[in-house]
């Protein structure tokens, strides 16, 4: 998991992902929040490898139309040989307002709908119309010019995998009715009863496009190995601290949700007021260890053999590791 550039991309970023691939990896995955964006270091690490499957996650649904998404993700397709992998999410309402200049309101039914068009451009069966509120087409009034299109290109898989990144148990329920895959963010094992069910229901529901042994569950997890654990968590503290405080308002940050719904509210609340006061240091140092342990895989390699049996134990199917290069390469022995 590379994530997203900071203030300039890393040069070394090309050599790591070649020796992943080298060292038996499955896939490598980019996100874009509002700087670089997610489709075309994808790209340049699909030009280089040649097994690698090649993920967004995620690609924010408010920076495209759906037709501009569906057309990316057949290009890249094509391009790497049908080793993409589309996944999509809706972001937050300071991004897709503040950015974007989209609005943010009804991000489960724009979701729908935002799938629905690409599969059906994706598909190529027909001109695209669309009825819905969120992405009529055609537009109605303008010119009245307008005319459904179908794609001049024909895409290499009409059943492109479309992964989703959502948090909430609505979010998570939808993906499982619709998506191949989830990308979980804030992950825990060992406190996962709510995203079990929720995934659960969306999987019960009528036309829910996989059923659970189909589906593919993509958890982000950071590695750090380091025989001190508390020098591994504090690694990992200040990330956690921009999206428990940072990436989202007070009152409106589903990071936080999530980590309040673990049972760390209390700690969540003090990370958010340190930081939107600008306390970052200590909003970082108010994380607690044992949340980092629960999200990610820290310390000594015993420790973490030992933690692994519990992601093993849960219905995640692939994880989306963050690590330095040192890590990565000694995270193959540790699953195996």
């Amino acid at each position: 998991m590379l994530g997203y550039w900071g203030s300039r991309p890393d040069p070394s970023t090309k050599d790591l992902v070649l020796e992943a691939e080298r060292l038996g990896y499955d896939s490598v995955w980019t996100a874009e929040a509002y700087g670089s964006d997610a489709l075309t270091p994808l790209a340049w690490y699909g030009a280089h490898t040649r097994r690698l499957r090649l993920g967004s996650a995620v690609m924010q649904i408010s920076a495209r139309a759906p037709a501009a998404t569906a057309m990316a993700a057949m290009t890249i397709d094509h391009l790497c040989g049908g080793r993409f992998v589309l996944g999509l999410g809706v972001s937050g309402p300071q991004v897709v307002e503040g950015w974007y200049g989209q609005p943010f309101a009804q991000p489960l039914a724009r979701t729908r709908e935002y799938v629905d068009i690409v599969r059906r451009i994706l598909a190529r069966e027909e001109p695209v119309r669309n009825a819905g509120p969120h992405y009529p087409l055609p537009y109605p009034g303008g010119t009245g010019l307008g005319k459904p299109l179908r794609s001049t290109v024909h895409p290499l898989r009409r059943d492109l995998p479309i992964f989703l990144g959502t948090e909430g148990p609505r979010n998570i329920a939808l993906t499982a009715e619709i998506a191949d895959g989830w990308l979980a963010a804030f992950y825990s094992p060992w406190d996962d009863a709510e995203q079990r069910a929720a995934l659960a229901e969306g999987f019960a529901r009528p036309g829910a496009r996989r059923d659970p042994a189909e589906f593919e569950i993509a958890a982000m997890v950071s590695v750090v190995v380091d025989d001190d654990i508390d020098r591994a968590c504090d690694q990992l503290k200040p990330g956690l601290a921009l999206y428990i405080g940072g990436m989202g308002a007070r009152g409106t940050n589903f990071h936080f949700n999530v980590i309040a719904r673990m049972g760390f509210e209390e700690a969540a609340v003090e990370v958010q007021r340190l930081y939107l006061d600008g306390q970052r240091q200590a909003a970082a140092a108010a994380v607690p260890t044992a949340l980092v342990e629960r999200l990610n895989l820290v310390g000594p390699p015993a420790k973490i053999r030992e933690d692994l049996t519990e992601w093993k134990r849960s219905p995640v199917t692939t994880l989306l590791v963050r690590a330095d290069p040192q890590s990565v390469r000694v995270v193959p022995d540790l699953i195996s």
